[in-house]
């Protein structure tokens, strides 16, 4: 008896599909020939067999819906044909099997994609490195090197713990990543000096005295003075925007300001706490909570770094979901609220930290690299395994892959292991400083600093004609899943000031829509991270930048254009 269970990968062979591979569109003679239905359906249906039929016929479009299962790891079925299977069936009911064949003809149809005209053979010289994507992803996925990367991050956070700039710890984290890179015979291994900040947390707390007694989780936010030893004892005022806080100025000071502004995403909310407490400064308060920016909570209070733009500094935390709120409900209430402040941070004069390089050399055009990276540094209260423990050692081991494979591209693949992000990006703003003479050379930077969960391609910025150029190798990887493109670049705040050179960028595209549950706090460990997930991610990365580095053509560059356009004229 036939079960409607998916398939699994002997499903594959026995239908005749390449073990991952887009099928065919369905037809009639293939539901035929597949499940040997009569050669003359029309002729021989009764009215007795009906209804049958139709239920075998779509016993056929459910396998058919099966062969499309993608290898991510899980049974999960492509959303596009499971909407094109749900509406066959919501037909059935009311069609015969005719018009059945011709809905599930005509909803499996493709809505193509805008037209790119590339050079003449490109996209032929693309499509010839799919068996060298293949293997890369076989390497990774299933073969030798399955796992790999996760130990490596497991070793790193185990060993070293938070990353903090400062810290011997992140000095020894490098000395043990330039350690690995020698030993995996990688070229040209070397660090690149950097000037970052050197604060420490020190002891913190907060209590709330009134309407009761209430400890309230917080973290110190990165570069805050610290209080009096005997702390700070204040009334609070919760207000929801820096509008709202101009508007009830005069309440402010001498008080705790609180900032519970609702959540619209990291990027808009961000602003409270890079300048929350320069703003409740000016209108005279003593101190600031800063609810942490994080869509959800589990009591979790999340650190990150803060600017002062003001000469009057006050210190400043971060608290959680739950006690922000709390304090805005009880103020709407009428109830008076204080609270008690007690800060240890200090800051301490900066101090020499480095970023870290290690290549594979390019056989014909070395001079020319698609450098990837990712920031070695973390919070002193995470093991930054998320942020930025994956993309870093990602970007790291995709030159292990090449170098194990023994596959060397024409031009340098080159690794930076970014230190000092998490205060300002300072290794990549030094890095910019130090090389942006030879912007030309870059044919591609890209960097992973958004979460290594479920690849789904690349996010890209660049001219229309690279573009294409991206969109066309990203057709390699139907095999994991990971063929999006879009744009701009995001995910790579230390690379984005190269755009501003035409210097195209590309960022990790993955299912990160949980990354900011565990950002920046105690939740940021490798419990976060999925061993399979980030072997598919790696394969992706390490692939994307072989192919960029061999490929003839050069990427395009924004001023290559503007160069154009002023001879034109």
């Amino acid at each position: 008896m036939w079960e409607a269970t998916l398939p699994s990968s002997r499903h594959y062979q026995i239908f005749g599909y390449p073990r991952v591979q887009t099928p065919p569109p369905l037809n009639k003679r293939r539901v035929c020939l597949r499940f040997a239905c009569p050669s003359d359906l029309q002729s021989r249906l009764t009215m007795r067999r009906r209804a049958s039929l139709r239920t075998l016929l779509a016993a056929c479009l459910a396998v058919h819906v099966g062969c499309y299962v993608v290898e991510r790891g899980d049974t999960r079925v492509n959303n596009h044909v499971l909407r094109e299977q749900n509406l066959v069936l919501e037909e059935r009911a009311e069609n015969s099997v005719h018009s059945l064949i011709k809905v599930t003809e005509s909803t499996s149809t493709t809505i193509p994609a805008p037209q790119c005209v590339l050079p003449p053979g490109m996209a032929e010289e693309i499509q010839g490195y799919q068996e060298v994507v293949d293997r890369v992803i076989d390497y990774v996925t299933t073969g030798d090197f399955k796992g790999q990367v996760y130990s490596h991050l497991a070793n790193l956070v185990d060993t070293f713990g938070p990353r903090m700039t400062g810290t011997g710890e992140l000095e020894a984290a490098i000395d043990w990543m330039v350690e690995q890179s020698i030993a995996e015979n990688l070229d040209n291994v070397h660090t690149e000096d950097v000037q970052v900040p050197h604060w420490v947390r020190n002891n913190e707390s907060a209590w709330m005295t009134l309407p009761r007694l209430k400890q309230l989780h917080i973290m110190g936010l990165g570069s805050s003075v610290g209080t009096p030893p005997q702390g700070i004892t204040a009334d609070v005022l919760v207000v929801k925007s820096f509008d709202e806080l101009k508007k009830q100025g005069l309440k402010a000071a001498g008080k705790i300001v609180v900032f519970n502004p609702t959540w619209e995403s990291y990027g808009v909310t961000v602003q409270y706490r890079s300048q929350g407490a320069s703003e409740a400064a000016k209108v005279g308060a003593v101190a600031a909570l800063v609810v942490s920016i994080t869509p959800f909570s589990i009591a979790s209070p999340h650190t990150g770094q803060q600017y002062y733009s003001v000469e009057n500094k006050i210190p400043v935390a971060s608290v959680t979901l739950e006690d922000a709120a709390m304090m805005e409900r009880m103020q709407a209430r009428g109830q008076n609220i204080t609270v008690k402040l007690i800060m240890g941070a200090k800051n301490y004069p900066d101090t020499i930290s480095r970023n870290t390089v290690a290549e594979i050399l390019g056989t014909h055009q070395p001079k020319e690299t698609v450098l990837v990276s990712g920031h070695l540094d973390s919070w002193d209260v995470t093991q930054g395994a998320m942020d930025d423990g994956g993309g870093m050692m990602m970007s790291w081991a995709a030159l292990v892959v090449m170098r194990k494979l023994n596959i060397r591209p024409r031009r340098t693949v080159r690794a930076v292991l970014w230190t000092g992000e998490e205060q300002g990006l300072h290794g990549g703003i030094e890095y910019f400083k130090r090389h942006q003479h030879d912007h030309e050379q870059f044919q591609l930077i890209m960097e992973s600093d958004s979460g290594t969960f479920t690849p789904q391609g690349i996010s890209f910025s660049g001219t229309p004609e690279a573009t294409c150029i991206m969109e066309e190798v990203l057709k390699l990887f139907h095999r994991i899943n990971a063929t999006q493109l879009t744009n701009p670049m995001t995910g790579g705040p230390d690379i984005a000031v190269w755009e501003k050179l035409g210097v195209p960028t590309g960022g990790l595209k993955n299912d990160n829509s949980r990354y900011f549950w565990y950002h920046h706090s105690y939740g940021d460990s490798l419990i976060v991270e999925d061993p399979d997930v980030l072997d598919r991610c790696l394969a992706l990365w390490t692939s994307v930048a072989f192919v960029l580095a061999d490929i003839r053509e050069r990427l395009p560059h924004q001023q290559d254009l503007n160069h154009l356009e002023a001879g034109s004229g």
